[in-house]
């Protein structure tokens, strides 16, 4: 970025309080969101391992489908985030309707896809003869789910946009403890095996979303937006997600790919990946929290004319990723011993997970930067620029990573691999942030 001069104390404080008001909550709600599946699992766990595998097969593939239209929360949060910025609620609301169409319509169509391809699905994952039919029904019902799970999506974009991180986190946590509960009487007191986890979830979901809708209803009729689908807002918040997709599916990829690569390397390597990637996910969701903050505040700023603000805020938030990176670095090199015994006593597993982890402890600073910076620029509503970065990361990490088995290294070259590609992602939102092209202000890009 620029240089510009060091933001007086008490701009900074005010920064910092911003971030901290928005962040720690979205954090809570982030981590909220993986235990739905924990609880599931813990609680089929106990009819076999055909019912567990099953589930494991379902949850992939329905974590794969919401996972791709993430882009409903990030895009309309910006959005709306711009039009608050600009002091126009009613728009903001509109606007958050808007995406909350988006999110039914799609919903709507990926159940049309999955009812009638299920065992088809399953099959292309691998399922065992024995765990197929599981993961078929499991499948099917929680496909059910879906519109509530991207109405929650946006919604929950829509009120980040608002500057309102906590609601999204009492609904998370209410809705995990309505899962849990709807799974233990359904699955055991109901005696409905993996199909009452199946329907718990689907009631759990419906009811996060119904919570959300209440919500913005009442916001909508409180400042006179309407209700209505509006075709051209529909497709106006298609278009926005429609580059924000692109990016979210090329990072999908690169993950496979890594998971592809150590899967090659032998039955010691994936199994350590897993627990390498299980523990880099959850390091995301700290980084993630800043990110959706940056989402929130940058879009207020760019929306109320302000970029110089958002200048100061954004360098602000870098000094917070880099920090977060550097504590949770050391945190990682200090619970290793702890951390890998608690998923394997494999000496193998273990021994090719240790250097591993020291390789993504290091590349935390790095994570932090780039998950910042890319929640800036999607709050500038930069997602054209966000989707060609994207692709250019996963063209250069492809063939490094598709290497590794090849020249040797293991998993810790394979990890390294993975910090190049963050290496990259981090130069390409650099140059960006440092150009000042996504600073374009207004209640709309």
């Amino acid at each position: 970025m620029t240089q510009a001069p060091a933001a007086p104390k008490a701009a900074r404080r005010r920064h910092d309080r911003e971030i901290i008001a928005l962040a720690v909550p979205a954090f809570g709600a982030l981590v909220a969101e993986p235990l739905f599946v924990l609880a599931d699992s813990a609680i089929v766990g106990h009819l076999g391992t055909a019912q567990l595998a099953g589930l494991g097969v379902a949850s992939a593939l329905l974590t794969t489908a919401v996972s791709i239209f993430v882009f409903l929360a990030y895009a309309t949060t910006a959005a709306v985030a711009r039009r608050v910025g600009a002091g126009d609620l009613q728009a903001a609301i509109r606007q958050g309707m808007d995406g909350i169409w988006l999110a039914l319509l799609l919903g709507a169509a990926v159940i049309a896809v999955t009812l009638p391809s299920a065992p088809a699905l399953v099959d292309l994952f691998g399922a065992s003869d024995t765990a197929a039919p599981y993961a078929v029904t499991y499948l099917r019902i929680s496909s059910l789910g879906i519109p509530a799970m991207l109405v929650v999506l946006a919604a929950t974009g829509v009120l980040r946009g608002l500057q309102d991180t906590k609601t999204p986190l009492y609904v998370a946590i209410g809705g995990f403890v309505a899962n849990g509960v709807l799974n233990v009487g359904l699955v055991y007191g109901a005696d409905l095996g993996i199909a009452g986890s199946a329907w718990g979830t689907v009631i759990a979901q419906c009811a996060m979303a119904a919570v959300y809708l209440y919500v913005v209803v009442r916001g909508a009729k409180r400042h006179g937006a309407s209700l209505r689908p509006d075709a051209a807002g529909i497709r106006a918040c298609a278009q926005a997600g429609a580059p924000l997709l692109v990016r979210t599916l090329s990072l999908r990829a690169i993950l496979m790919i890594a998971t592809a690569v150590a899967a090659r390397l032998g039955d010691s390597d994936v199994a350590a990946h897993q627990i390498v990637l299980s523990l880099w996910s959850l390091l995301a969701f700290a980084l993630d929290a800043i990110a959706i903050a940056g989402q929130a505040i940058i879009g207020r700023y760019l929306g109320a004319d302000d970029p110089e603000g958002a200048r100061a805020v954004c360098r602000r938030m870098v000094q917070w990723g880099i920090a977060s990176g550097v504590v949770l670095g050391l945190l990682v090199v200090l619970a290793r011993p702890v951390f890998i015994p608690l998923f394997t006593g494999d000496s193998d597993v273990q021994d090719a997970a240790l250097p591993a982890l020291v390789v993504i402890a290091l590349a935390q600073p790095i994570c932090g930067i780039v998950f910042v910076l890319d929640g800036v620029l999607m709050g500038a509503g930069d997602g054209p620029y966000l989707a060609w970065a994207m692709i250019v990361t996963l063209v250069a990490f492809t063939p490094v990573a598709l290497l590794v088995p090849t020249f040797g290294g293991g998993l810790t070259a394979l990890w390294g691999a993975m910090t190049l590609m963050m290496a990259v992602r981090m130069l390409t939102l650099w140059l960006r942030s440092r150009s000042g092209r996504w600073l374009v202000t207004g209640a709309t890009r």
